[in-house]
C-alpha cells in the first residue's frame, strides 16, 4: 500500500516531489508511487527512489489525468498526496482533492507527519507570516517549483507498471499545441542575479546592471514595476509574490527599496546584497550585506573590482 503518492507532468519538479516524498516514507513506513507519463519520466524516478511508478497511458493533456490520479489514491489507500505547483498541478490538485473528499494545502513549504496528522507550514500575507497547520489524512498537497531539492538517481529499482487512463471529458479534444515563446533564460534557475528597481532612472541606465551581471556571470532581474510599468524588461524577469521566486546562491540589488511582495521572492536566496540610497529601505533587513550609496556610483565600482 503506498502511503506517498506523488506527481507532477513537469518531470524535474517530480523528482523534487521524490525527495519530499522520502521525507514522509521515513516517518510513515510506507511505499512511495509516483505517477509519470513518459516512459523516460517513469524510469528516472524509478531510480530515483520512488518505489513504484505508475506509468498513465491515454491522456494526451495533463489536465485529463485529475480523474485517474483519484482513483488510483484511492485504490490505492494513499493518505498524502503530494503534487507540483505548477499551474496545471494546482488544477489536478484540487480536483484530486475534491475527488478524494480530501483536505487540500497549498504552497507547502514543508512536510511532515505528526499525531496522525499531516504537518505542514506555508508563507501567508506575501511572506510576513508563516502558517502552521494540521490536515486529517487523506491530504493533497501542492508544493511550489524548488522549495525541495531533486532526488538523484542512486540505483532505485521501482517497479514500473502501466495504467490506460480513462475518464476526463470527452467534449475536450487538443487540437494543436502552441510553446510559449519565452524571452532570455530562467530567471528561477539562475545561480547569480543582479536585480534592478525603480532606483534606476531611465532604461539606458540598465548597462550599469548588465556590466555588473557580465562581471558576475549573472543574469538580470528585476522589480514588478521595472517589468510591468516601464516595460524595461520582460515579465518572466521580475521576482515576487506574482513574479518569480528565485533559489540563487547570490542576489544582488540595485535600487531596489525591497517591499514585501518582491522580499518574498527572494527570501530562499542564499546570500543577499542590497545597494541603495535609502539606509531605511526594507531590502537592509532582508539582506546580509548592504551598501547605502548611489547605485551609479556603487555599481561601476563593484564591476571594477570584479573584473581586477
Amino acid at each position: 500500500m503506498p502511503g506517498i503518492l506523488i506527481f507532477s507532468e513537469n518531470n524535474a519538479i517530480a523528482l523534487e516531489l521524490v525527495t519530499a516524498g522520502l521525507g514522509l516514507k521515513a516517518t510513515m513506513n510506507h511505499s512511495l508511487c509516483a505517477v509519470a507519463l513518459s516512459e523516460a519520466d517513469a524510469t528516472a524516478l524509478a531510480a530515483a527512489g520512488a518505489d513504484k511508478v505508475v506509468l498513465l497511458t491515454g491522456q494526451d493533456w495533463p489536465e485529463g489525468c485529475a480523474q485517474p490520479i483519484a482513483e488510483l489514491a484511492a485504490r490505492e489507500l494513499a493518505a498524502v498526496i503530494l503534487i507540483g505547483g505548477t499551474a496545471r498541478g494546482k488544477d489536478i490538485a484540487a480536483k484530486v482533492a475534491n475527488e478524494l473528499d480530501a483536505g487540500l494545502v497549498t504552497e507547502a513549504q514543508t512536510i511532515e507527519i505528526a499525531e496522525d496528522k499531516l504537518q505542514t507550514t506555508r508563507l501567508k500575507y506575501g511572506g510576513l507570516a508563516v502558517a502552521c497547520e494540521a490536515t486529517v489524512l487523506p491530504a493533497v498537497v501542492t508544493i511550489a517549483p524548488r522549495t525541495f531539492d531533486k532526488a538523484v538517481a542512486g540505483g532505485g529499482q521501482g517497479q514500473i507498471t502501466s495504467l490506460a487512463a480513462t475518464g476526463g471529458d470527452p467534449r475536450v479534444k487538443v487540437s494543436e499545441l502552441c510553446p510559449i515563446e519565452r524571452q532570455g533564460v530562467d530567471i528561477a534557475a539562475a545561480a547569480r542575479i543582479v536585480c534592478v528597481g525603480r532606483g534606476l532612472a531611465k532604461k539606458e541606465d540598465l548597462t550599469l546592471a548588465e556590466d555588473l551581471a557580465k562581471a558576475l556571470s549573472a543574469e538580470i532581474g528585476c522589480t514588478r514595476g521595472i517589468a510591468e510599468d516601464y516595460h524595461w524588461l520582460p515579465v518572466e524577469r521580475y521576482i515576487g509574490i506574482s513574479g518569480q521566486n528565485i533559489k540563487a546562491e547570490l542576489y544582488l540589488s540595485l535600487g531596489v527599496s525591497g517591499q514585501v511582495q518582491h522580499v518574498a521572492g527572494i527570501r530562499d536566496a542564499k546570500v543577499i546584497v542590497a545597494v541603495d540610497t535609502n539606509e531605511k529601505a526594507p531590502i537592509f533587513a532582508a539582506a546580509d550585506y548592504g551598501i547605502v550609496g548611489d547605485l551609479y556610483e556603487v555599481a561601476p565600482l563593484i564591476t571594477a573590482a570584479l573584473k581586477k
